[in-house]
């Protein structure tokens, strides 16, 4: 009887099988996926991060306008509170400080009375007594060359201007700005020094974030109304009578709409330019598209109706 060579046939177990083959396949596959979706995730949370550093910078960012060469000056600290599009106004913290012969060794006090004279429409000058402490103080001053229906484009344009005098005449100005309303950044346009007086253009606008906030509001209102207008048109298509399911969520999203429009960051008032570019489109498309379902629904459901029995 012939020798048999074990060589020549595999031994049991020695190549893995098709399914083990399928499973680690997928396996891999999955691993892939993960990966890829990881790198994804982040690369978008990287960027993300990025853009709030440079969006925090410019929010913290100071502009500082005046140079002093004189021995008793007046050094003001200015924060941007509120860009109040409503009223047409910004709302400004002023902190005036004295320095050089202007300020106390002893306690830091104002060694003389000064004046402090604003743009403002409204407090057109602030008194400081002598051997008092710098105290905050609110100024409003007027906003001028804006639309606030604009929005989210609006842009608006404020004189921060200032001067101070004390009981031997005019004093010199310093001033640094920093803006904290969350919803504009401020870009300083013009500095003019005048013999002691001080006066910085500024232009404000919307900030980054609320920029790309309504960017998005405005592509998930037309998002959200195209795909419920594709879907009325198949329903319309497939005659299948009256789908409530369907009817609920188109009358959900109808109303969801009108509360993301409410939630634009700054409140702008209704008839913005995201309004007629996005909101009201998006109603109407929805408002129709449910009215065409119900019709065509009514109008199969009566035909899919039995016939009624002769009396």
């Amino acid at each position: 009887m012939p020798d048999h060579d074990d060589s020549a046939e595999p031994a049991a177990g020695s190549s893995p099988s098709a399914k083990g083959r399928r499973r680690d396949g997928l396996w891999r596959s999955r691993w892939r996926t993960a990966a890829v979706v990881g790198v994804l995730v982040a690369a978008m949370c990287g960027s993300g991060l990025l853009f709030y550093l440079n969006d925090r910078n410019a929010h913290q960012q100071w502009k500082s306008a005046g140079t002093i060469e004189q021995a008793a000056w007046l050094d003001l600290t200015v924060t941007v509170q509120r860009v109040d599009t409503a009223d047409q106004q910004l709302v400004l913290n002023v902190l005036p400080e004295p320095r050089g012969t202007l300020r106390s060794p002893e306690d830091d006090t104002f060694t003389q009375d000064v004046s402090l004279f604003t743009s403002s429409l409204r407090q057109t000058s602030i008194r400081i007594t002598k051997g008092s402490q710098a105290i905050l103080q609110q100024v409003t001053l007027p906003l001028y060359d804006g639309v606030v229906t604009d929005y989210p484009f609006d842009r608006y344009n404020a004189e921060i201007a200032w001067a101070a005098t004390g009981p031997n005449g005019p004093l010199p100005v310093a001033m640094g700005v920093q803006i904290v309303d969350p919803f504009f950044v401020i870009h300083d346009q013009d500095v003019r020094e005048i013999p002691y007086a001080l006066s910085l253009e500024a232009r404000f606008s919307r900030s980054r974030g609320t920029f790309i906030l309504a960017w998005f509001m405005m592509a998930a209102m037309w998002t959200l109304s195209l795909t419920v207008l594709a879907s009325t048109i198949l329903l319309v298509r497939k005659r299948g009578g009256v789908v409530w399911p369907a009817l609920g969520w188109m009358a959900a999203t109808l109303f969801a709409l009108v509360g993301l429009r409410n939630a634009a960051p700054g409140s702008p008032p209704i008839g913005s330019l995201i309004d007629y570019v996005a909101f009201f489109w998006s109603e109407a498309i929805i408002a129709g598209s449910v009215a065409c379902v119900v019709v065509f629904g009514i109008a199969a459901e009566r035909r899919n109706l039995p016939p009624v029995p002769p009396a």
